[in-house]
């Protein structure tokens, strides 16, 4: 990952204000392949490189150290898995997790420790993640980023950020656009 994106996601929700808007992630981005593991993705508009959120497993349970792995698909290059840097991990897309009870947990990513999302075991035996999308907690599935040209790694210019998740009651798909 070039630098100047380093720290645009961080950016992204530090500007915010909140906007009810429908999503705009580019028709031609992949979504990564469904998973029993996948908890959400992000995406940014200058490539089709997509940030994974799955549940972090070792020898079959949950890592209660580091419950949540993060990592590339780098559909730009070959489609391969990729793993963060220590850079990207620790200051802009890595998680931060505190237990809050049995099998839940409180997370944060890195860059915006304001977003509170919240990873709960639910009744199907899975993992999600949940937060707030229009006023609801909403399991979250993905996150893209729109970044306009321009600016440093340390002040991207971003437009939005569209938050997109499922109403657990409605079952309907719900986004929600953080204006900048």
């Amino acid at each position: 990952m070039q630098p100047r994106y380093l720290f645009k996601f961080a950016t992204v929700f530090l500007l915010a204000g909140m906007v009810n808007q429908l999503a705009a992630q580019p028709a031609a981005y992949p979504s990564p392949p469904p998973h029993a593991d996948r908890l959400f993705y992000l995406q940014r508009n200058h490539n089709s490189n997509t940030i994974v959120y799955d549940v972090n497993y070792s020898k079959g349970v949950l890592d209660t150290d580091d419950p949540v792995h993060v990592y590339w698909i780098r559909y730009q290059e070959k489609g391969q898995k990729e793993e963060l840097s220590f850079i990207q991990r620790k200051f802009a897309y890595g998680i931060k997790a505190r237990k809050i009870g049995d099998k839940e947990y409180e997370l944060s990513i890195v860059a915006y420790k304001n977003m509170k999302l919240y990873l709960k075991f639910c009744g199907d035996g899975r993992f999600r993640v949940f937060t707030l999308i229009n006023k609801r907690y909403s399991v979250l599935t993905k996150i893209y980023l729109e970044i306009r040209k321009g600016g440093s790694p340390w002040s991207p210019k971003v437009d939005y950020a569209d938050i997109t998740g499922i109403d657990p009651e409605t079952k309907q798909t719900v986004t929600e656009r953080i204006k900048i």
